[in-house]
């Protein structure tokens, strides 16, 4: 049996909700996968809130094999939580989540590890061929995938899918709510990261229900902006709120000068133009709102210096003492 204190290669890590019928195979083949692989491994499974049998099936599995590990939440979180919860408890290198679904394959996890091995910080995979319905998941899986491309710059196919390899540094510092899990290739990508994609299989629901709904579209749009808010934004606010402020301050002098051409040219009175309202309007937004970016400024600066977090990543050392 392996000693607690033996080092970790790789943390699977699998979020469950209600999932009862599929663990026990899942978790077979998962440790007949990484066996293969021969690297050290550890399987956390989060047990989210499940009110079926899940938690006493994982209760079984980790009195039968103290490789596999079992966090319980108090209640339902979500997917996203759960991972977090996950990551946090991992003593792996590398961090492999994936779906207790039963829909990722395990025997893909060698496969993402070695071409990690290839000099890559990220793998993700990628389900090609999809086994899920058409309208109801794979065609606002591929929207929100080409929004997510376009807006933060990631060039990967497939965001939605959990199963990915991290190497554990990549996600230092990163926490998740919403649906952020599947923005964690651009958390990545954000320290410097390299990343890749790979194939993998995809099979069909066999057992349990799908908690996916057309709402989470709407929860992955908003977690988009704010994504693309804080990987653009979040150390220098300045310049977004500065933007907005002199484009509407610029919008403002230009209505200014189409109300004095009116009353020069036309003969319009001033106090009966709607466009000098608007001038006046669109002038003093734009003050505001840079105002609004100095302070988000002071805010940022104040945050930055109270958590003595450096705003950069190193990724190795050479001839620098071990601390």
């Amino acid at each position: 049996m392996p000693d607690e204190t033996d080092p970790i290669m790789v943390s699977v890590i699998m979020p469950v909700h209600n999932e009862e019928e599929n663990l026990k195979d899942l978790a077979e083949r998962t440790a007949a996968a990484m066996e293969k692989s021969g690297r050290s491994f550890e399987i956390i499974f989060v047990d989210d809130g499940s009110d079926d049998e899940s938690f006493k099936v994982l209760e079984a599995l980790a009195q039968s094999d103290p490789r596999m590990r079992v966090l319980r939440l108090t209640r339902n979180f979500g997917q996203s939580v759960a991972l977090e919860a996950g990551f946090r408890a991992a003593r792996g290198e590398v961090i492999v989540p994936m779906d207790a679904d039963g829909q990722n394959d395990p025997e893909d996890i060698p496969r993402l590890l070695m071409k990690l091995d290839d000099g890559f910080d990220v793998v993700s995979g990628y389900r090609r061929h999809r086994r899920d319905p058409l309208v109801r998941k794979v065609v606002p899986s591929r929207v929100a995938n080409m929004l997510i491309r376009l807006l933060t710059g990631v060039r990967l196919h497939d965001f939605g899918c959990t199963l990915k390899a991290y190497r554990v540094w990549v996600l230092e510092d990163v926490r998740l709510y919403g649906e952020m899990h599947r923005f964690l290739p651009v958390f990545a990508h954000w320290n410097g990261g390299k990343i890749t994609e790979l194939d993998v299989a995809h099979h069909p629901r066999v057992h349990g229900r799908s908690h996916y709904s057309l709402g989470r579209v709407f929860k992955v749009l908003v977690d988009l902006i704010t994504v693309t808010f804080m990987t653009n934004f979040a150390s220098k606010p300045g310049y977004l709120f500065g933007c907005v402020g002199f484009i509407s301050m610029l919008g403002g002098l230009g209505f200014a000068g189409w109300t004095l051409y009116e009353r020069l040219a036309l003969n319009v009175p001033v106090h009966r133009n709607p466009r000098a309202l608007l001038a006046v309007f669109l002038f003093l937004m734009g003050v505001i709102v840079v105002l609004m970016g100095l302070i988000a400024e002071m805010l940022v600066r104040l945050r930055e210096e109270s958590r003595k977090i450096p705003p950069y990543k190193i990724r190795s050392k050479i001839n620098f003492p071990e601390k």
